[in-house]
């Protein structure tokens, strides 16, 4: 099959390409790279600032729109898989579904339907906009808010997701926001992770505890509080554990500076773990934040329990660190069944073929 996979979210397209050219099609990816973590593209869609920036990215979208014909699938990452404003994606759309065969957007990274749901449904016990009934109010939260609901935005994801001939949930909570609306064509289909066989479940004395911190988005993710339980838990055992903090690096850089970690802190809001904890998972690092009974339940894992779970607040995580700090003897089981849980359900040559069938149906 000919694919263009348009966007990116935490290197999903581009290693769920990967996977796609290993099983013998032919597979385009145009993206920015996600910002500054620059994941590798074949056509690179970034954005200069300011207003010149936006007309040159769209002066090259559509320099290059004849050449995004005829492809058997053009899946989207996100319904803003440009940096353009939703009005001038709204036609772009309409042009690639006019000249192409079939149309799969992806329920990944923010969307009208993950805002609504989480603020009014409320599907979740917790997500990135609710704790119980309680609706979150803090500046990132709401500032989502208005960018999505009753805005152009919120019309073009609602005209693409009508209008996809698929919609594919990387994540559980995804999964929940898309299904009541589009239950014959929400699929769930794990995030793809380019697995290396890994072998080693070592761990460190002291323990080496690794966070990574997005521009602007701490307080959004909760790193705030995970940040702040580790860095208490090093003020009371200096001699038992090392802090590893990376904020704002490209992807290569940030693999670098993980490697070799016992554990990563990542998603307080989460249910399941996204690309960085798995990419992590994957080198026999153990994961400290999403993994709710759910998550197990949606993957029909019976048997492995690498996820350290915890609970939206800075109580849970300080104690469940401070039990793995306390009691190094259950890292290598953890670490070894983390290298497990990847290669069972996340190995990406194994996702592409999930992909593979669902593009052929």
């Amino acid at each position: 099959m000919k694919i263009l996979l348009l966007g990116e979210y935490s290197n999903v397209h581009a290693t769920l390409a990967e996977g796609l050219r290993s099983l013998g099609h032919q597979v385009t990816v145009a993206s920015n790279g996600d910002f500054w973590k620059n994941y590798p593209r074949d056509i690179d869609l970034s954005r200069s600032p300011g207003r010149i920036g936006g007309l040159q990215l769209l002066a090259k979208v559509y320099k290059n729109l004849p050449r995004w014909r005829g492809y058997d699938i053009v899946q989207f990452i996100n319904p803003m898989f440009l940096e353009l404003k939703a009005e001038r994606i709204a036609p772009i759309y309409r042009y690639l579904r006019r000249h192409n065969k079939k149309m799969v957007l992806c329920a990944m990274g923010m969307d009208w339907y993950w805002v609504h749901e989480s603020t009014y449904r409320q599907p979740l016990r917790y997500s990135d906009f609710n704790i119980g009934d309680q609706v979150r109010t803090d500046e990132p939260a709401i500032r989502e808010q208005r960018d999505w609901l009753g805005t152009a935005k919120e019309r073009l994801n609602k005209m693409m997701a009508q209008d996809c001939d698929a919609i594919v949930a990387g994540l559980y909570e995804d999964y929940v926001c898309y299904e009541p609306y589009f239950s014959t064509k929400t699929h769930y289909i794990p995030l793809p992770i380019k697995y290396l066989q890994y072998t080693t479940t070592e761990s460190h004395h002291p323990i080496r505890i690794f966070i990574g911190i997005s521009k602007g988005r701490s307080v959004y993710k909760g790193t705030d509080i995970m940040l702040k339980a580790a860095e208490d838990l090093l003020t009371k055992y200096p001699d038992k554990m090392e802090l590893i903090k990376v904020e704002g690096v490209p992807f290569n850089e940030y693999q670098r500076l993980m490697d070799g970690s016992d554990a990563i802190l990542d998603q307080l809001y989460s249910y399941t773990p996204s690309m960085n904890p798995l990419l992590a998972m994957s080198k026999g690092i153990i994961c400290v934040g999403g993994g709710e009974p759910e998550n197990y339940e949606i993957l029909g894992e019976t048997e492995l329990r690498p996820i350290i779970n915890v609970q939206p607040n800075y109580e849970s995580v300080y104690h469940e660190l401070e039990r793995l700090i306390l009691h190094p003897e259950q890292i290598p089981v953890l670490k070894q069944q983390s290298i497990e849980y990847v290669h069972r359900h996340h190995d990406h040559i194994k996702v592409a073929k999930q992909y593979e069938a669902l593009y052929k149906k």
